[in-house]
């Protein structure tokens, strides 16, 4: 008897190897995440401008490494590199909470941190998303990225809540300390990976903006992919704006405590979970532009529900957490299309440069995005600058609705 592809894929030692190397530092990723600004919220009184700089300097790397990486990823063996950034991400995470116990936490090694980290999480990416192609078949990325983001979603019901349990019972940096712990398990569960990884095929050496240009022109001359980054990159200026204020806005704004800010969040990834589910039946039904293009549009809905939320916790929660609901399932069926597309059709010894060219310009907007909402907090007050973070993903969909890829019915 024939194994149906589900089964085949999750026989797959090797790619359970990595979906579990994946699944325990989303996990910890997420205290991370929620950790910093909270840290520099609650234990250290970050204002408006220094949370969003904050937010900057987190994602400013994918501008730095995405400029630089590109072209070393595709020369690479890529699993050596996804085990070096997970070391070096545990490594700096370390660091904090032992700051803190000896009460020497400033704002300017949460900045140093963040930067660092978030450097190695951005070569993890663009390496994990090169290396995933030559590890399962072609008829099998679809399946694989939808099994990643389902644990995607489960880290975000679980891991958000999990940190809010710890910063209410701990000092939030030293909950952070289990995420140093994630990214070693996931080191390891990566190093257990038997299948020999290709070696990269020869080329001469080129130039880091040689590597940078190539991958932006095999991605923009493709009429499928193109719409695929320039909508992307409306969304990361008009979502650098809005993270930058969320945690603030839940905190200061709402009133939400650190466990409930945590439930709140966690709720995003029960929609998470949905549209991870749904991605492929949606776009096989509706087809791939259309469902793409649509859950984009309902993206900058879903989003402008958050400046809408009463002043108040009780009432305030309800809306937040609507928000995160859909907004996490209509955000994560477009991130699932989108990277499918680029992964099935771009050439595997480019698929380095095309996702490194990407991370920099989506992390270069982030970073803009975080700066200007800092900037916007401070004159408009932090309701006022996410209107403006909505208007910019509202706009998004505008620049793929034109294309090619608002028709296509299935993947290529």
């Amino acid at each position: 008897m024939s194994q149906s592809p589900a089964h085949a894929l999750w026989r797959d030692r090797d790619f359970a190897r990595l979906w579990m190397a994946q699944s325990i530092s989303a996990f910890g990723a997420r205290i991370t995440r929620e950790g910093l600004p909270i840290a520099a919220v609650l234990s250290l009184g970050a204002s408006p401008g220094q949370v969003g700089l904050l937010a900057a300097i987190s994602h400013g790397p994918a501008l730095l490494v995405g400029l630089a990486a590109g072209g070393f990823v595709d020369r690479s063996r890529r699993r050596g590199i996804m085990m070096a950034a997970d070391l070096v991400r545990a490594a700096v995470l370390a660091t904090i909470p032992i700051a803190a116990l000896l009460g020497a936490l400033t704002l300017p090694q949460l900045y140093i941190a963040a930067a660092l980290v978030g450097a190695a999480s951005v070569l993890f990416e663009i390496a994990d998303h090169a290396y995933l192609p030559s590890l399962v078949a072609r008829d099998q990325i679809a399946r694989a990225n939808a099994s990643f983001s389902a644990t995607e979603s489960v880290a975000e019901i679980g891991g958000p809540a999990l940190a809010g349990v710890l910063f209410q019972l701990l000092a939030a940096p030293i909950a952070i300390a289990v995420n140093a712990a994630t990214y070693l398990v996931s080191a390891l569960f990566l190093s257990g990976i038997r299948r020999p990884e290709s070696a990269p095929r020869p080329e001469p050496h080129a130039r880091w903006t040689d590597d940078i240009r190539l991958g932006f022109a095999v991605a923009l001359r493709h009429p499928l992919v193109r719409p695929v980054f320039l909508s992307s990159w409306m969304q990361s200026l008009g979502g650098g704006i809005f993270s930058a204020l969320y945690i603030l806005f839940c905190v200061e704004v709402v009133g939400l405590t650190p466990a409930l800010l945590g439930l709140t969040i966690a709720a995003g990834g029960v929609g998470a979970l949905v549209g991870a589910a749904v991605a492929g039946p949606a776009s096989r039904r509706l087809g791939v532009g259309s469902t793409f293009v649509g859950a984009q549009v309902l993206v900058a809905l879903s989003v402008a529900i958050i400046p809408l939320s009463p002043g108040n916790p009780a009432a305030g929660m309800s809306f937040l957490v609507v928000s995160q609901i859909l907004g996490d399932l209509l955000g994560v069926t477009t991130m699932i299309l989108g990277t499918t597309l680029i992964q099935t059709v771009m050439p595997v010894q480019v698929l380095g440069r095309v996702n490194a060219a990407y991370k920099a310009a989506t992390g270069g907007l982030v970073v803009v995005g975080a700066l200007l909402g800092g900037l916007l907090g401070e004159v408009m007050g932090v309701r006022g600058a996410i209107w403006v973070g909505v208007a910019g993903l509202a706009a998004a969909p505008l620049l793929s609705f034109p294309s090619s890829l608002r028709r296509l019915r299935e993947m290529p």
